[in-house]
């Protein structure tokens, strides 16, 4: 059975019109790194854009779309 990598899980993901934060990405495949994830999909050629979205404590964390 072929591993399906975390990048291509998170694109298809993307592709499904989703944002995806942190925490998705570790519940979707285990990843830790979604800003180098997202990273190397922009390096792609993907647009992806970045959301700053505060939570209940004051901090943020950012959530990632495809750019329409």
């Amino acid at each position: 059975m072929a591993k399906v990598s975390q990048k291509k899980r998170i694109l298809e993901y993307l592709k499904q019109g989703k944002s995806v934060t942190p925490i998705d990405a570790l519940n979707l495949c285990g990843c830790f790194r979604l800003a180098d994830v997202v990273f190397r999909l922009k390096k792609d050629g993907y647009d992806i854009t970045t959301k700053m979205v505060p939570n209940s404590n004051g901090k943020a964390f950012a959530s990632y779309r495809l750019a329409d």
